[in-house]
């Protein structure tokens, strides 16, 4: 029998204390944000559907972001026992230079759209953290711009080459004259992937008011206060705006791009330059050849090819191919520290974060950001101390498997298959 007795008054009163209520709506939504999925069901409630399809959403089927994700699902790691890291260091150096993380904000288009402090909020975010922050040309705050909300720390510039060439290399001259360190050359954009989530939605730069949306916006209103008493929204780099997404980058992005156009960017940056989109070994292979700095194996987030190659799988081969003095980095699908360190355990020297990152500026404005950064740290140091390591450095391929859930097909094992 369990012996019972009346509650102690005393050990009542002990229980009953309770956590001061957070009265700052913000802090409290975000506080209560404990992975970047819940940061994105807070950015989902809080932005119009347009705004937060262009940001969720891919190509045609969504495919190869799915792929993507469930890529790094799929990772099985190996920990190390008996080997304590009660302090961990999540520092590298990258493209001739230091990042506290082992990851940047990735350049992301119309911004401003998602929450109307963008790119300000992103590049102080970075800043805070000491991590590098890039500006993708179809940015909504201009390059100066950015550097004024991130004097100090590190910037990076994504560029399109453009039909008319002289924009793209104007971008390169202003960019270089603000003191930006690293060049995103970016060819995995020759015309715009079919972005079919904003042609159902009838996405455009800038919204237009419709009964749809003006429906879409009573629950809503603090977006639209936001869009409506803030300065218009306009491309920062571009003159020429309206239209759909896809209309805008066919009319501004030139298929004929090639190694004769990335030899005339060199010429005119004086930083490191890497390339943005590569998706096979030989690619790769050939970049590290003609002598640029490094490479980000991308598939542009499941927005342009779909059924495109998987960056994350792509990696051991591409780093065996390249050696191990050539910079390797790797953006699409990452949602959480562990995969971070999944990358650089099989041969990333960096990665990039884009989604997860938008998902904070619509959650919480500066500081969603904050808290994306504060939410991949905490995941990154948990999974290297409990792995066994105190650096990245210390991060092998014996730490990481790639489960197999598309494996290739040989013409040879399809024809036994069919027998």
């Amino acid at each position: 029998m369990v012996q019972r007795q009346l509650p102690n008054p005393v050990e009542l009163l002990e229980l009953m204390k309770f956590k001061k209520p957070e009265l700052d709506g913000r802090k409290r939504r975000l506080e209560s944000a404990l992975t970047i999925a819940d940061l994105r069901l807070i950015a989902k409630r809080r932005t119009p559907k347009a705004a937060f399809d262009y940001t969720d959403g891919s190509a045609e089927g969504e495919i190869s972001l799915t792929r993507a994700r469930q890529a790094f699902e799929d990772v099985e790691f190996h920990p190390g026992i008996l080997k304590p890291a009660p302090d961990v260091d999540t520092s590298v150096d990258i493209l001739g230079g230091p990042s506290a993380l082992p990851f940047a904000i990735a350049p992301t288009g119309f911004t401003r759209l998602m929450q109307t402090e963008g790119e300000i909020a992103g590049a102080g975010a970075a800043a805070a953290a000491g991590i590098p922050f890039t500006l993708s040309t179809l940015g909504t705050t201009s390059i100066e711009g950015v550097k004024a909300a991130n004097p100090h720390g590190r910037n990076w510039f994504q560029l399109y080459v453009m039909r008319d060439r002289e924009i793209s290399y104007e971008l390169t001259r202003r960019a270089a004259a603000a003191g930006f360190d690293t060049l995103h050359f970016t060819v995995d954009t020759p015309v715009a992937g079919a972005r079919l989530r904003d042609k159902r939605n009838g996405f455009s730069i800038p919204p237009q008011l419709t009964l749809g949306t003006i429906i879409n916006a009573i629950p809503r209103p603090w977006w639209w206060f936001d869009f409506l008493t803030t300065p218009k929204l306009e491309f920062a780099s571009l003159s020429t705006t309206g239209g759909t997404v896809g209309e805008l980058l066919d009319a501004a992005m030139d298929p004929t791009i090639s190694y004769e156009d990335l030899a005339v960017i060199r010429d005119l940056w004086p930083g490191k330059i890497v390339i943005k989109g590569v998706q096979n070994v030989e690619d790769s292979v050939r970049l590290r050849d003609a002598g640029v700095d490094g490479i980000v194996l991308s598939n542009h987030g499941g927005r342009q090819l779909d059924r495109a190659p998987i960056p994350f799988h792509l990696l051991p081969s591409v780093r065996k191919a390249v050696g191990d003095d050539f910079t390797v980095m790797i953006d699409t699908g990452i949602m959480n520290g562990a995969d971070i360190v999944a990358s650089v355990a099989l041969g990333a020297d960096f990665t990039l974060i884009g989604r997860a990152y938008l998902y904070g500026l619509m959650a919480g404005g500066r500081q969603g950001v904050d808290r994306t950064i504060a939410i991949l740290r905490t995941e990154i140091e948990r999974t290297m101390r409990l792995l066994g390591v105190a650096s990245l450095e210390e991060l092998t391929p014996a730490h990481v498997t790639q489960l197999a859930r598309l494996v290739p097909v040989t013409r040879d094992a399809a024809e036994v298959a069919a027998r």
